[in-house]
């Protein structure tokens, strides 16, 4: 399906440039380029000296970025993990120089609405839930091949699903009988495995979000990059976070937490000036959500969570 059929609206788009960009001369990161909204304006406040290096593993976000720097040569993509965003760095010689890096980490509309995507529960579609679908398994085939011990943990961990042993059971039991290649199939499968529905939430809806969340090591890479973006970061450079759900956002908290304190682990009764905290961030206000305006607008945008810290040394 072709991708302008499924519009993208970027969330607390002003207000991350805003607060990511202090200098238009400056190096900057992207690591969620998505359908390139925070990318497009990140490139409106820079100078003609400024330049800004985007990631997605998404092909069709790349394609929409590939088409946005023929436009402007300021902008370079790259199709992989912003967890890997020192590797790229060092390639551009630009470790421990970047002036900013962004982090949206929520899934774009067109993701969630292209059925063919697999992430829908709502529409029909194959099975697969990968941010780039030529690389990694595949929902389907994880499902096909997984024990009901780690399947149900995926849901409970990374979906927080309370009911996620039931209905890891009932996958294990349906896929006996015939394959799960289709959402819709893997929806009532679980819909029906759900005992207690949340008000005004789909029965599947922390299900899927466990599974995607596996398939695609979400959580994971988010702790690899955020680590990777204070390294790259020049100090005073800026890291800006969005994050959709509980999970993301209490992993950032933490990071972010932790390397403002610096090392709490000094022994007590011990003498120590404030330089051998080693703290590595200061936080830059506090969490920040979007508008009422905003999310009447877009309802997606309700549960975002916006944090920044810039870099000490």
């Amino acid at each position: 399906m072709e991708t302008d059929k499924f519009v993208h609206k970027t969330v607390l788009l002003d207000e991350a440039v805003e607060l990511l960009v202090q200098d238009g001369s400056g190096r900057y990161m992207d690591g969620t380029f998505g359908r390139g909204g925070h990318s497009g304006l990140i490139l409106q406040h820079l100078h003609a000296d400024g330049a800004l290096q985007a990631f997605d593993k998404d092909p069709e976000a790349i394609a929409v970025a590939q088409a946005m720097q023929a436009d402007d040569g300021r902008l370079q993509i790259a199709q992989t993990s912003f967890a890997n965003i020192v590797d790229v760095a060092n390639q551009r010689g630009w470790h421990g120089q970047v002036d900013g890096v962004l982090l949206d980490l929520g899934v774009s509309s067109p993701q969630l609405d292209d059925p063919e995507r697999g992430f829908s529960f709502m529409q029909d579609g194959p099975l697969d839930m990968r941010m780039n679908p030529a690389v990694g398994e595949s929902a389907a085939q994880w499902l096909a091949r997984a024990e009901a011990e780690e399947i149900a943990d995926a849901l409970y961990h990374y979906g927080e699903e309370r009911f996620s042993r039931r209905m890891a059971r009932a996958i294990i039991e349906q896929r006996g009988k015939q394959p799960i290649t289709r959402t819709k199939q893997l929806a009532e499968i679980i819909s029906a495995a759900n005992p207690k529905w949340e008000k005004g939430k789909h029965p599947a809806t922390r299900a899927f979000q466990g599974i995607r969340i596996h398939v695609n090591r979400e959580l994971g890479d988010l702790e690899d990059g955020l680590q990777a973006a204070l390294e790259v970061l020049k100090p005073g450079g800026r890291m800006v976070i969005i994050s959709f759900h509980s999970l993301e956002d209490r992993i950032v908290k933490r990071f972010m937490r932790n390397m403002a304190q610096g090392d709490s682990h000094l022994p007590p009764g011990v003498p120590f000036t404030e330089d051998q905290l080693n703290k590595r961030l200061k936080l830059i206000g506090k969490a920040r959500k979007p508008s009422k305006g905003e999310v009447d607008a877009n309802p997606r945008a309700r549960s975002a969570v916006m944090r920044v810290a810039e870099k000490l040394a």
